[in-house]
């Protein structure tokens, strides 16, 4: 079974970090939030607040997932970038050759730790700046090899379902798309 970590903060977006789930789980693929703030309660960017399935202190090995994602949102965004630990694990994954996804703010997080280097990417309008080295795109969901970038809120169904595709192929996805009214 695919198996993603998907990494939390304080002010992320929760539409962007959730529907990641909701799809990726409907499609089969093991999902487990991570709390990076130290407790299992996160609030999201609109004050919902989220329970994580895991604390990052807590866990020991964030190594044996096929893709990590990072959800968008400022303040959320910036604790990720902040974060040593979630740094490790992007150099790790992108050594390993594994997916690394982000969504809206959250691909900058990338950019500014030198992963987009010559790959094609994308963001939330505005922080196209911290896209260090990246070809920058206007399509709202880009991959560039294990790269899977997106723009925000608005595309986070088409985002969740190029990582569905990605880890459990296009008819899976494709079957979730069509069952959410995605795709007709």
């Amino acid at each position: 079974m695919a198996k993603v970590y998907l990494f939390l903060a304080n002010g992320f977006e929760e539409i962007e970090g959730l529907t990641v789930v909701d799809v990726l789980r409907r499609g089969g693929v093991e999902v487990t939030t991570v709390s990076i703030t130290g407790k299992k309660q996160i609030m999201g960017s609109h004050k919902i607040p989220v329970e994580a399935d895991a604390v990052f202190e807590d866990e020991h090995d964030f190594m044996d997932a096929d893709m990590i994602v990072l959800p968008g949102g400022l303040q959320g965004t910036n604790a990720l970038m902040a974060h040593e630990g979630v740094r490790e694990l992007l150099y790790y994954y992108r050594n390993e050759e594994k997916y690394v996804a982000a969504i809206c703010a959250a691909p900058s997080v990338l950019g500014m730790n030198g992963l987009l280097h010559g790959k094609e990417a994308t963001c939330y309008p505005g922080c196209e700046d911290k896209l260090l080295g990246a070809v920058k795109s206007s399509k709202p969901v880009v991959q560039d090899g294990k790269i899977v970038t997106a723009e925000g809120m608005g595309v986070s169904v088409e985002f969740a379902l190029k990582l569905l595709e990605l880890l459990q192929g296009v008819d899976t996805a494709r079957k979730i798309g069509t069952g959410i009214r995605f795709y007709r």
